[in-house]
């Protein structure tokens, strides 16, 4: 009894030992920068959403703790997971109150227009970094946190751009929606943003479709 478990005590370490040599840690260590840059693209857009509402008069995001850089008040973990698996996902949806702003339908343009412009900043923050990095280093010969860190600004850039056109897209409820909805007579835009209840379909049938993939393609990737 003594030896039989002596050799179940062998049999389990050396599984839990052939496990860990399993482990794909490079490739976790880079789908963990990957979350890095999904976080702070998301926070930062929706943080800069509220911060123009409250600029133009509407402190509801404010009121709800969402004029915040803490990414936990922003992260909707399902559109989190879809950003890191399929390179589209969502945020919780910063608050606004039409009634609050000064102007409803120009302000709330701008209010939608701040979450991607400060995505196409960030990616060109993450871009000039990333240059002066690769500039400074000595030889191609790079320490394995040089090269994590380098994947982190990386994914900083494509996904900035990714967050930034997905949201420009003239689909309701999306951020572009909204700007485009700007220039309509007052009816129609009530009209087509009505549409938004069908707007998340439409984006998945575009994703699985390799739509999505062929609009943002090209201005992605240049």
């Amino acid at each position: 009894l003594v030896r039989s478990r002596g050799l179940g005590d062998v049999y389990k370490r050396q599984t839990l030992s052939d496990l860990w040599n399993s482990l794909d840690f490079s490739a976790m260590l880079s789908a963990l920068m990957r979350l890095i840059a999904v976080f702070l693209c998301l926070t930062v857009h929706e943080t800069c959403h509220g911060l123009a509402a409250y600029a133009l008069g509407d402190p509801t995001a404010k009121r709800e703790h969402r004029l915040s850089l803490n990414p936990l008040r922003h992260i909707d973990w399902l559109g989190l997971i879809m950003m890191v698996a399929a390179g589209f996902g969502w945020a919780k949806p910063v608050p606004v109150n039409v009634r609050n702003l000064r102007d409803p339908a120009r302000d709330m343009m701008w209010v939608a227009l701040a979450g991607p412009v400060t995505n196409f900043l960030l990616a060109i923050g993450f871009a000039l970094v990333l240059g002066a990095v690769v500039a400074m280093l000595p030889s191609p010969d790079i320490s394995d946190t040089t090269r994590y860190f380098l994947l982190m600004l990386v994914a900083g850039v494509n996904i900035n751009l990714c967050l930034a056109w997905i949201n420009l897209l003239p689909i309701p409820p999306l951020d572009g929606s909204k700007i485009v909805a700007y220039f309509l007579p007052p009816r129609a835009a009530w009209a087509y943003m009505s549409a938004g209840r069908y707007g998340f379909i439409i984006l998945v049938l575009l994703l699985a479709t390799g739509l999505l993939g062929h609009i943002l393609g090209p201005l992605i990737g240049g």
